[in-house]
C-alpha cells in the first residue's frame, strides 16, 4: 500500500538539509506505540537483520537551498511524502491517525496534513521500470588486515549492486512471508542519468543513488521492492520507489 501526505504550514516550512530522521520519527510518532515497538525493536527478523517493512521518500516540492544556514525551505509552504509498505495495517492506521490529529512533527516544524492519497499499485509483468523517490543504498561491509571495518557502497550499473538487491530482496521476502521466494534472480539495470545523494543519518554519512531502474524477475519479488523499498535502510527513508513502466 502506498500512502501521499499531502502537508502544509503557514509562512513556508523550514527544515535542515539532512531531515530522513526527523521523518521517521514522525512515523514512528503517528502509529500506536504497541505497532511502533513491534516495528522498531522487533521489525521481521533474517538472520541477524530485522526488516521494518516500510519506506518513505524524501520531501516533495519546491525546495530552496539556504547556504547560510544550511537549510531547505519550501516557500509556498506545500509539500507531500510518499509512505509505502506491504503492511496494510501500517499504512492504514498511520493514515487514521494522521487524518485524526491533522498535524505531522517534524522536528519543531509542526506541519498540517491537508490530505492523503492512498493506492495499491500492482506489478503485472516480469518486466518493470521503477524511479527511486529517494536514493537507494547498496553496499557491503568488509574488514581491513588492521581489524577495522569499512563500507564499501555500489552504484546502479555496477555488478553488486544488482546482487544486492536481488540477495536483499530475497531475505525481505522470507522474512515476511516464512517462505521461500521463487527461484529466478531479479535483474536490475539504471535506466537514464544517474545521480548520487550524501545523506547524514544521525552521526553517519550514507551515499545512495537515485534514477530510474529497470527489474526483471519474479512479479512476487518485483511487487516487494515496489511496496517495502529497494536496497538497505529502507526505515531510514532509502529506496522508496514508484511505479512508472
Amino acid at each position: 500500500m502506498h500512502l501521499k501526505i499531502k502537508l502544509a504550514a503557514d509562512g513556508g516550512i523550514r527544515l535542515p538539509v539532512h531531515y530522513n530522521r526527523l521523518v521517521q520519527a514522525a512515523i514512528y510518532n503517528s502509529i500506536t506505540p504497541e505497532l511502533a515497538a513491534f516495528l522498531h525493536d522487533c521489525g521481521f527478523p533474517y538472520e541477524k537483520r530485522r526488516f521494518k517493512m516500510f519506506t518513505f521518500s524524501r520531501l516533495l516540492g519546491k525546495a530552496v537551498f539556504d547556504r547560510q544556514k544550511g537549510e531547505l525551505l519550501f516557500p509556498q509552504g506545500f509539500l507531500s511524502l510518499v509512505i509505502s509498505s506491504p503492511l496494510d495495517l501500517f499504512c492504514k492506521e498511520l493514515a487514521n491517525i494522521l487524518l485524526l490529529s491533522n498535524q505531522l512533527h517534524l522536528g519543531d516544524q509542526v506541519l498540517y496534513v491537508t490530505g492523503i492519497e492512498t493506492s495499491h499499485p500492482q506489478v503485472t509483468a516480469s518486466r518493470c521500470i521503477f524511479k527511486l523517490l529517494s536514493p537507494a543504498v547498496v553496499y557491503s561491509t568488509f574488514t581491513k588486515a588492521n581489524g577495522k571495518k569499512y563500507t564499501c557502497y555500489f552504484e546502479p550499473g555496477e555488478a553488486d549492486f544488482a546482487e544486492q538487491i536481488d540477495a536483499n530482496l530475497r531475505k525481505k521476502y522470507y522474512s515476511l512471508y516464512r517462505e521461500q521466494p521463487p527461484e529466478e534472480v531479479v535483474k536490475v539495470s539504471p535506466r537514464g542519468k544517474v545521480r548520487r545523494n550524501i545523506v547524514k543519518y544521525k552521526d553517519f554519512y550514507v551515499k545512495g543513488y537515485t534514477c530510474r531502474l529497470e527489474l526483471e524477475g519474479p512479479r512476487e519479488l518485483l511487487q516487494l521492492a515496489l511496496d517495502a523499498g529497494i536496497g538497505s535502510k529502507n526505515s531510514q527513508g532509502f529506496g522508496c520507489v514508484e511505479l512508472v513502466e
